[in-house]
């Protein structure tokens, strides 16, 4: 009787510690989801006011999902410093000035200050 009891508790023990890990994994999966769509929305929109060409399109898409990717990472991490979230900032407009014309920079710019 006793060796069932214990089978028992250490079945129900696994079964625990492999939901927690489900729950870790499915919680990252959303989160990549979310963010994906979040830049994939945030493509079009600025696509719509600056007119990309598609390898202009994929970059601003992956510069815009690092971005919200580093700043889901900032937002739950307690000890990120304000000057690494400017700097986030930074390299996302870094990058967009890469990746766009003048023209459509300066209406990026006017578009990000709104």
């Amino acid at each position: 009787m006793m060796k069932k009891v214990i089978t028992l508790c250490v079945f129900v023990f696994a079964m625990f510690i492999g939901s927690q890990t489900l729950t870790a994994q499915n919680t990252k999966l959303e989160d990549k989801l979310e963010i994906n769509a979040k830049a994939s929305e945030k493509t079009q929109t600025l696509d719509r006011y600056l007119k990309f060409d598609n390898n202009q399109k994929d970059e601003v898409y992956e510069a815009l999902r690092l971005f919200l990717s580093t700043e889901l990472s900032q937002s739950r991490d307690e000890n990120t410093l304000p000057g690494e979230i400017e700097k986030n900032k930074m390299r996302l407009e870094t990058q967009m000035k890469e990746i766009l014309n003048e023209e459509q920079f300066s209406k990026y710019k006017t578009l990000s200050e709104e």
